[in-house]
């Protein structure tokens, strides 16, 4: 049990921070409040100091890329096999990894990860915390989202085996929906029938929770015409949808507030490696915050490292994003997107003790992260 004392509290959900304590019990927030005392706490002195939530990355590969042991190290894109929904990001986690210290170290706790986007169907995300040493008890939510992607990572990769187009990704990921729709209409047939029962597939029941909408199909989609594609197909198919990096969101913002889908924003820190990134900006959150998105801040770690995903939502403030918004941007809002909005993502009662101390403004690059607490144990 512990309790932080007299720090400026931003916690996500309210604009106007406040002075008060956070005693913590058993890993949960359990009250925030002035003047908290409680028998045998540990204090931990804040004052002067401002304190976050854990800060979230709703799109990250960490712990699935390699660190500094080149490509054999990398876990994030099946190479063989352009649908593979069956694959689980938290079988290629590997959470002994240096970068995943550094992450939790600069205040990021929680991190949505999984496999990449080379292939039309990749597989599913996890939410873990960035501190353990066994996947499985680092876990928040063991399956957030089905990775799908368009656009010229699949094309490139499979350019010489059967994708070549826009076209071609678009029909390759319509058909196995199309299969997992009606893989899902036989079982339920077969609940009354079982000689109506499909023979197994494990490709199609890793889809089930998709065609349930019990899980969001996660969409990379950089270009305007691969934005309006994935929402196309969604709605063809009636599942949940997030897009992912929407680096040309800011020409269709208006749209994109229409659709009211959760939107992952980056990464902009890098350079225009390809065609579809040549309108990328850091305008892009704050532009598309302003027509009434619901927005996310994400470094795609390792594109850009973890640790610098505070930097990233400072580079949005300088472009113009309102600062409260932005923090929300890397809290409250990746962990709706995550679907774990339940646990992390503010400083309120009842959620994990995911809790940053810093000795500035969060999007300071002279600020210092002082202590991080992950569940309420302080990372060392």
């Amino acid at each position: 049990m512990i309790i932080i004392k007299g720090g400026e509290i931003h916690d996500g959900i309210n604009r106007q921070p406040k002075v008060a304590d956070i005693l913590v019990k058993d890993g949960k927030i359990s009250k925030i409040a002035k003047n908290i005392t409680a028998k045998g706490a540990t204090i931990v002195d804040a004052k002067g100091l401002n304190v976050y939530p854990g800060f979230i990355d709703a799109h990250s590969h960490l712990g699935l890329d390699g660190y500094g042991i080149g490509y054999e190290g990398m876990d994030y894109n099946e190479l063989n096999d352009i649908l593979s929904p069956q694959l689980r990001g938290i079988d290629g986690f590997k959470p002994n990894q240096p970068h995943l210290r550094h992450a939790a170290l600069a205040g990021v706790t929680t991190v949505n990860t999984g496999p990449g986007s080379a292939d039309v169907l990749g597989g599913t995300f996890v939410a873990v915390k960035t501190v353990g040493i066994r996947a499985d008890d680092m876990v928040v939510r063991m399956e957030t989202s089905m990775k799908c992607a368009f656009g010229e990572n699949p094309k490139r990769v499979y350019r010489d085996k059967g994708d070549s187009t826009r076209m071609s990704t678009a029909a390759k990921l319509r058909e196995t929906l199309f299969k997992a729709r009606e893989y899902a209409d036989k079982k339920k047939a077969a609940a009354e029938d079982p000689s109506k029962a499909p023979g197994f597939d494990m490709k199609l029941e890793a889809l089930l929770p998709v065609i349930r909408k019990e899980m969001p199909l996660k969409a990379h989609a950089h270009a305007t015409e691969d934005i309006f594609t994935a929402l196309r197909i969604a709605k063809e198919f009636d599942v949940d949808i997030t897009l992912e990096h929407v680096t040309e969101g800011h020409l269709i913002a208006d749209e994109l507030a229409r659709e009211g889908v959760p939107l992952a924003i980056g990464p902009a820190l890098s350079s225009a490696s390809k065609f579809e990134l040549r309108n990328r900006t850091f305008e892009t959150p704050a532009i598309l915050d302003r027509a009434g998105c619901q927005v996310s801040i994400i470094t795609d770690a390792p594109v850009i490292p973890q640790e610098y995903l505070t930097l990233c939502a400072a580079l949005a403030v300088k472009s113009g994003m309102d600062p409260f918004k932005a923090l929300q941007a890397i809290t409250i809002n990746p962990a709706k997107h995550s679907g774990i909005e339940d646990r992390v993502g503010s400083l309120e009662v009842g959620k994990d003790a995911d809790i940053v101390l810093m000795d500035g403004d969060c999007f300071a690059v002279a600020s210092n992260v002082v202590k991080v607490f992950i569940l309420g144990e302080e990372v060392k």
